[in-house]
C-alpha cells in the first residue's frame, strides 16, 4: 500500500515507522529565466539565460542548469528528513532531459528500501523531476539513516 504526504502539511518527517512505498510530497517550480541566468546558477552560459543565443544553438528556449533539478530535489528531502538529510546521505542524480524556459517541474520520490541500521534505518528513495508533461528530466536516488 502507498501511502502519501498529506499536502496540507509540507514537512512531514521521514521516521522509523515510515514504510517501503511511502511517497513524498512533491515540490513544484517554474524554470524562471530571471534565475536561470542569476550568477549562482548560469550566468556564465548564454545558453541558461538569452533565448536569441539558444536559439542559435538550436534549443527551443533557454536551458535550466541540471544544478537547479538536484536542488528540488534536495528541497523535497529536506522537507521529510530535515537535518538527517546533512549527516552521511547521499544524493545521486542524472540528468536526461534539458528543462526549458517557463517548464514547471516538479519532484517526486518513493522510498524503495529500508534497511536496518545501528538503532534506526537506512532509506533509499528513488526521485526524479517531470514537467507538466509527464517528461522525465532527472533521475536518481538518495539515501538517508533515521533514528539511529
Amino acid at each position: 500500500m502507498n501511502q502519501r504526504a498529506d499536502s496540507e502539511f509540507p514537512s512531514v518527517r521521514i521516521t522509523r515507522d515510515t514504510p517501503v512505498g511511502y511517497e513524498l510530497q512533491p515540490v513544484k517550480k517554474r524554470a524562471v529565466i530571471q534565475l536561470m541566468g542569476s550568477r549562482l546558477w548560469g550566468r556564465f552560459n548564454p545558453n541558461h539565460w538569452d533565448p536569441d543565443y539558444a536559439d542559435s544553438t538550436g534549443l527551443d528556449a533557454p536551458i535550466q542548469t541540471g544544478e537547479m533539478s538536484s536542488a528540488y530535489i534536495a528541497e523535497m528531502c529536506v522537507n521529510h528528513f530535515g537535518a538527517d538529510l546533512f549527516r552521511n546521505a547521499r544524493i545521486v542524480c542524472k540528468y536526461i532531459a534539458s528543462t526549458l524556459a517557463n517548464e514547471v517541474i516538479t519532484t517526486h520520490g518513493v522510498v524503495s528500501a529500508k534497511t536496518p541500521e545501528g538503532d534506526g534505518y537506512r532509506f533509499k528513495v528513488e526521485v526524479w523531476c517531470d514537467n507538466e508533461a509527464g517528461e522525465k528530466k532527472t533521475v536518481g536516488w538518495v539515501e538517508v539513516s533515521v533514528g539511529g
